[in-house]
């Protein structure tokens, strides 16, 4: 457990590290590529490295020098007749290496942690069944541990559900090229956190394979297609950023964070636009942006895209006067703990009023007061209640070695808030 330090007159600059979610992608689509990628400023986190491990079991050689991640690609050939994979809670990984190991012959059991055997995959397994693999789960509930048995990806056309989760899209569209024939997805209802679907493409694109995309509801691959090789530069991750501009916010100070482009793709870097209309002032500049905090009032705001960010603003809401409701949220049940019940456990500790719906959240913001705060497991949960640290006395975060999942120097970075 440790306890935060208010600082009641934030002044800082901090640097953030590479996106997870690129280095994830880069990592799946360089694997795939004939030759050597170099990946620079990759995300080295729990969950990066679950990925990383994987794929060398599949006989990816991998290697780090520095600040450089070497992947040796073997043109979508993977080895091993039989395989056992475990990814821990790393959702990322457990979807993308799913869809990835349909691509080998032969069979791979793909299992997590106790959470990671309560998350839904059976969308996932579906859309493999309908691309010509064997994809099951052993125990029959949908979720993991699940079992691939494959002679390769035929391809074909497939149906997903949007609403549950872009990574079951992300994850088909990532192997699509290496399929024997075309591959057609089709989304049903609204695509959750669509803009890790554009981030997917991008990267796919990055490295040479183009996807056809009618809106977000029709997405195909021409088969035949390859990942070329190349050194990729992966920028910051914007929801790293979120905690950051969160303590200017919340402390009415300023911080500036360097290594982060205002004008990416990652939905999370919207989150700039919510604090402008939250009462903040926020400035834009090459390779970095600062917000400095003001009145903060309540708002009322659809988090469907930037989901990750649904603690962050929640914990920075209970510091703005009147009322917050975040909605659209539903999702949320399904991440590394149910978020919506967590959030709501922790911020009435604190004596924050709030409801909660099956996908909404309301919060009154007021005077919160210290608490010990459960972080559940939940690195966004941990770091997102840190923030009030700043600004009241006695908020202890309990099993904070959980932000090594996406962020493991977090706490060092936090400290340089008090420079």
């Amino acid at each position: 457990m440790i306890e935060i330090r208010p600082h009641p007159h934030l002044d800082a600059t901090v640097t953030i590290p590479g996106s997870k979610s690129f280095t994830h992608r880069a990592l799946i689509v360089s694997a795939l590529a004939d030759g050597e990628s170099v990946l620079i400023h990759g995300l080295r986190s729990e969950d990066t490295e679950y990925t990383a491990q994987a794929l060398k079991r599949l006989g990816i050689r991998i290697f780090r020098k520095g600040d450089l991640l070497h992947v040796l690609g073997e043109g979508g050939r993977l080895k091993g007749e039989e395989e056992k994979i475990y990814v821990g809670n790393s959702g990322t990984s457990m979807r993308f290496l799913t869809a990835l190991v349909a691509l080998k012959r032969g069979r791979t059991w793909l299992d997590g942690s106790e959470r990671m055997r309560k998350r839904p995959i059976a969308d996932l397994l579906d859309g493999l069944r309908a691309l010509g693999v064997n994809a099951y789960s052993r125990e029959g509930n949908g979720c993991p541990p699940v079992m691939i048995e494959s002679q390769g990806l035929s391809g074909g056309k497939a149906t997903l559900r949007g609403e549950e989760s872009s990574q079951f899209l992300s994850a088909l569209l990532m192997a699509a090229p290496y399929a024997q024939e075309d591959v057609t997805l089709e989304v049903r209802g609204r695509l959750a956190s669509r803009p890790y679907v554009d981030i997917t493409c991008e990267v796919m694109w990055d490295f040479g394979v183009k996807v056809h995309r009618d809106g977000n509801r029709f997405f195909s691959v021409k088969a035949g297609q390859r990942y070329h090789p190349r050194r990729y530069f992966v920028e910051g991750d914007a929801s790293h950023a979120s905690y950051f501009f969160s303590a200017a916010a919340v402390t009415k100070g300023r911080v500036r964070v360097e290594n982060f482009r205002p004008d990416s793709i990652q939905g999370d870097s919207s989150f700039l636009n919510i604090l402008e209309e939250m009462g903040c002032e926020v400035f834009r500049g090459e390779g970095w942006t600062e917000v400095r905090g003001g009145e903060l009032h309540g708002i009322d705001v659809d988090m469907n895209e930037m989901p990750d960010l649904v603690p962050t603003l929640a914990v920075t809401a209970a510091f703005a006067r009147g009322q917050t409701l975040i909605r659209n949220i539903g999702h949320l049940r399904l991440k590394e703990s149910d978020r919506i019940t967590a959030l709501v456990g922790e911020l009435m500790k604190m004596g924050v009023h709030v409801e909660e719906g099956e996908d909404w959240l309301m919060i009154e913001g007021g005077e919160p007061q210290g608490a010990e705060i459960d972080s559940h497991d939940d690195h966004r949960i941990a770091m997102s209640f840190a923030i009030a640290g700043l600004v009241i006395p006695g908020i202890k975060i309990k099993e904070p070695q959980c932000v090594k999942k996406s962020f493991p120097d977090f706490w060092e970075v936090f400290e340089r808030l008090y420079r």
